[in-house]
């Protein structure tokens, strides 16, 4: 018996978008105008690439396992590969082992995570038609393939500001034993279709009459024992601040109802702004359907939208009435379990389009979250027009090769050479700024722009050193009025994404001036768009150690200010920044390290509340829930710092979802899966930890009460297309969703371990069963273009027949048994699948999309 996951084709599409990340990359845009291929040479477009896994490799040295890959070159062209005179770029996203290799070649690291190979003395040359194996050691496991190398690219040394991409470049599958050897080093092993289908046994299928109504789920809902007849468009009655809001009623009635007219004396949709008995929350709402119409109360306009938000859950699914609607009678109040409830959507590593910004917020509105953090700068990437700093974006916007430094941005994750590459380069202007702020300000979802600082800060850096030597060389005195560097810092660090040239210098006054200048023109932004504007997010995380320890103007500074340390110099960075912020009215976001101070205890590294900032009312993002910091956020919160939960392990829409290693996402965190989503309990997540925790600390009343609430988080490390945010993000986002906004379910508060244990079930069969019948069968007849990732099925032999089912009980399951995928013409599985061979399986949603295809053979 052979059980394994395999991609249907059509998803395995999908997965080529994301730049070599995946299965294989796009074909690259052209060289910019002028740069063509040397005479006489290869060209980048007749080169053929295949990147394998060779074997993962332990030793005594090394148990965690290192990987041998290799890089297999065939020069399709008429010309050779010279012995001489040109280098192989790509990027590593996490690394690789540099120095010389196997063949007279070398491999080195130019920046960050962009290498490169080049021919060494002795080095014969690649002829017309002939096949270069190039072998390499990864330091660490490869499990996901995100950490191939990709956006390859060639530069001959006679022309070396002309990339050449390499266009046919595709990673071969991970599948042989020796390929997905973990060894003893504790990686997860491979998920099979039989562990899915062990996994998902934990859900019953519910018929739709018996699931809850509503998503997510709502506070109090009071079912009436009659129906609400809908022959046409209720008439819609609302004063003129709900004209957002009326404008919504009448779009949700448009795929269900013709839209002739309403009826003279017919049912009413009444909405007003009142107040909610009960609910103190500005987002609560009641909703009341009876025999004379629909009427929806908010204590704001916001919670007026949440209502609206809610009676699309009741309406039927686009399609299935002919001749009206009904709606059930019934009495819903409802209100938010936390006021914050998040989305990070990360734009820095890859760009992401206004339009593809407009289709998540509103998603989010249609979920009822309500905070858009919108990750804006990063290292490799600053996405935001600043009035008086064009370099900014004119550099620090635009990834592309340049043999010159300070031309623009050097390729990362996969952009390759030509700085139009629509994900490498791309920024929002203050137009787009500002119809993004209105977009979202009309669907009651509050922006919360991060800058990073002065960590993940390449972009900035790069870009004003770039307008410092501009100016300079023009003689204007004020060159160095917003420089971030210290030319003169010799300090040795390295981040996490290998770059020691990435972080702002605090020892200089112009990074404060920089950094007001841009907090001035965000808050006009905001102020023109009319967008609330209570934070920003000013970064704080992953500052590398060794950073301006060796800087000559760190060090004036902290002698000037007698600060003893470089985490005193933290200190007084981050207080003139809140200083900053306080001017416009605004508090201070970050990252959880912008509320820590580093320590030690027993001679390890600790994160401990910062005292200094407790009172400042500091809101900490924290994510840092591995190991040795699983209790980081209660004891900030415990400490009277306010924060948010985004936990790695829960919470980071990037992990992939398993361990398989063509499933896209990273791992450095977790692995992610739906369940584990819904399985958090936020104020008590400890409860749930496998193996239990000991000795850390829970949250305490006074905790609680600075726990703002949650966010989902996307890094686009491994995102070139907005499909990949899509597969990503959902339907993990819903998990999301339903512990942000409902209470605690039954089982996160049952003690005994058995009750607790049949509670979930019930709980997870709904939340599933709503998913699979209702939720996301919507968003498909809606057709809202929203690509949702469709798990692949569990499969298990038992007695000759092969048993199927799948994570979302009551999708439809189609099989093939003759060798070809399963289509949306294919059979339906019904029951046990008694075909012999080799049996294929795929979920199919509303519109015929076949999701990820699982197999076993059935002899």
């Amino acid at each position: 018996m052979r059980m394994q996951i395999q991609y249907r084709s059509a998803v395995l599409a999908l997965m080529l978008m994301s730049g070599g990340v995946a299965w294989s990359q796009a074909a690259a845009p052209s060289a910019p105008a002028g740069q063509g291929a040397l005479v006489g040479v290869a060209a980048g477009a007749r080169i053929k690439l295949r990147w394998e896994l060779v074997r993962n490799v332990f030793s005594d040295s090394a148990p965690g396992g290192s990987t041998q890959a290799r890089l297999i070159l065939e020069n399709l062209d008429t010309q050779p590969l010279p012995a001489q005179g040109w280098s192989l770029y790509a990027n590593w996203m996490d690394g690789v082992s540099t120095g010389p290799l196997p063949g007279n070649l070398v491999l080195e690291q130019v920046a960050g995570n962009l290498f490169r190979i080049r021919p060494t003395a002795g080095f014969a040359g690649v002829a017309a038609g002939q096949t270069l194996n190039i072998d390499y050691v990864h330091p660490d496991l490869v499990i996901k393939l995100a950490k191939a190398p990709a956006g390859p690219y060639l530069v001959y040394d006679a022309a070396p500001d002309v990339g050449q991409a390499i266009a046919d470049y595709q990673l071969l599958p991970v599948t042989r034993p020796e390929q997905l050897d973990k060894g003893n080093s504790g990686a997860k092993p491979v998920v099979t279709a039989q562990d899915t289908y062990r996994r998902n046994t934990s859900a019953d299928l519910l018929p739709a009459a018996a699931l809850p109504p509503v998503f997510p789920t709502p506070l109090s809902l009071q079912a009436g024992s009659g129906k609400l007849h809908l022959a046409a468009p209720p008439a819609i009655v609302a004063p003129k601040v709900l004209g957002n809001e009326a404008a919504l009623a009448r779009q949700l009635f448009a795929a269900s109802l013709p839209d002739a007219g309403a009826q003279a004396g017919g049912p009413q949709l009444r909405l007003n702004i009142g107040t909610v008995p009960g609910q103190s929350s500005p987002e609560a709402y009641t909703l009341a359907i009876d025999g004379q119409g629909v009427a929806i109360v908010g204590n704001s306009a916001a919670g007026v939208g949440y209502g609206l938000q809610s009676l699309r859950d009741l309406l039927p699914l686009p399609g299935a009435s002919k001749n009206g609607i009904d709606l059930p009678q019934l009495q819903i109040t409802d209100a938010p379990r936390f006021g914050y409830r998040g989305f990070q959507l990360d734009v820095g590593r890859n760009f992401h389009t206004k339009q593809t910004v407009f289709k998540w917020l509103d998603l989010m509105a249609r979920y009822k979250l309500n905070k858009f953090h919108f990750h804006l700068t990063e290292d490799e990437g600053w996405r935001l027009e600043i009035a008086g700093l064009p370099e900014l974006t004119s550099i620090g916007a635009v990834r592309g090769h340049s043999a010159k430094p300070g031309v623009r941005l050097q390729p990362a994750y996969g952009s390759g050479p030509d700085p139009k590459d629509a994900s490498g380069s791309g920024y929002y202007t203050r137009a787009d700024y500002i119809d993004i702020l209105r977009y979202a300000t009309a669907r009651h979802i509050e922006v919360i722009p991060e800058v990073e600082m002065p960590g993940h800060a390449r972009a900035a850096v790069q870009a004003m050193e770039a307008r410092y030597h501009r100016l300079k060389a023009a003689g204007n005195r004020d060159a160095a009025k917003y420089l971030l560097n210290d030319f003169d810092d010799k300090s040795e660090y390295k981040s996490p994404q290998l770059y020691n040239d990435h972080v702002i210098n605090p020892g200089l006054e112009s990074s404060y001036t920089f950094i007001d200048h841009v907090i001035t023109q965000i808050v006009a932004m905001h102020r023109e768009a009319g967008a609330p504007l209570h934070t920003i997010h000013v970064g704080g995380d992953e500052l590398p150690r060794g950073a301006w320890e060796k800087s000559p103007a760190s060090r004036a500074l902290m002698r000037k200010q007698n600060l003893e340390t470089t985490a005193d110099l933290w200190d007084y960075f981050y207080d003139r920044v809140d200083g900053m912020l306080k001017k416009h009215g605004l508090y201070a976001s970050g990252w959880e390290e912008m509320a820590a101070r580093v320590t030690s205890l027993r001679g390890e590294s600790k994160l401990i509340p910062n005292p200094l900032f407790t009172q400042r009312r500091f809101s900490a993002y924290v994510w840092n829930n591995t190991e040795g910091a699983e209790d980081l956020a209660y004891r900030l919160a415990n400490a009277g710092y306010d924060i948010v939960l985004a936990p790695v392990t829960k919470m980071y829409m990037d992990m992939s979802y398993n361990p398989n290693p063509e499933e896209p996402g990273v791992n450095w965190g977790d692995y992610v899966e739906l369940d584990t989503v819904y399985d958090f309990i936020p104020l008590d997540y400890m409860k749930t930890a496998n193996p239990p925790l000991i000795g850390k600390d829970s949250l305490t009343d006074y905790g609680k009460r600075h726990v703002r609430g949650l966010e989902a988080t996307l890094f686009t490390e491994t995102i070139r297309d907005p499909l990949r945010i899509d597969y990503l993000v959902m339907p993990r986002l819903l998990a999301v969703a339903e512990r942000a906004w409902a209470p605690d379910p039954a089982w996160a508060k049952e003690a005994d371990a058995a009750k607790a244990a049949a509670l979930h079930r019930t709980a997870w069969s709904g939340f599933v069963n709503v998913l699979g019948q209702r939720v996301l069968p919507r968003l498909d007849l809606e057709q809202t273009g929203v690509a949702y990732r469709i798990a692949p099925p569990g499969l298990m032999l038992e007695n000759g027949r092969v048993l199927a089912n799948h994570v979302l009980p009551g999708i439809t399951l189609r099989y093939t048994s003759d060798g070809s995928l399963p289509s949306a013409g294919s059979k339906v599985v019904t029951g046990a699948i008694a075909d012999k061979g080799v049996i294929q399986v795929a979920a199919f949603d509303r519109n015929g999309r076949a999701g990820l295809v699982a197999r076993i053979e059935n002899p």
